[in-house]
């Protein structure tokens, strides 16, 4: 499986969320929906979810195991960062 493309939209509001990513695997496949979260100085990634009628959030789709999910997270936190700088310059 290869990551093919990350789309990634930053959220310019302060607060947790950081930044909306989607990602192509393998040029034919698409999941929307990411988010770049900030929880005590560090950056994960969150999968899409859908609020339960429990109010408990259920993901709607995630790797299976950790070197995925490791892959996907590196490659979506590394264009926030690229992002983050072309931002920074574009603001100079």
């Amino acid at each position: 499986m290869q990551i093919t493309e990350v789309r990634l939209r930053l959220v310019r509001e302060p607060g947790k969320l950081k930044a909306a990513a989607s990602i192509t695997i393998d040029g034919c496949f698409v999941v929307h929906d990411l988010r770049v979260v900030e929880n005590e100085g560090n950056l994960f990634v969150a999968m899409p979810n859908k609020r339960l009628g429990t109010g408990e959030y259920r993901d709607v789709a995630h790797p299976i195991n950790s070197e995925t999910r490791d892959q996907i997270a590196k490659l979506v936190i590394d264009k926030y960062n690229e992002e983050l700088r072309n931002a920074s310059k574009d603001s100079d």
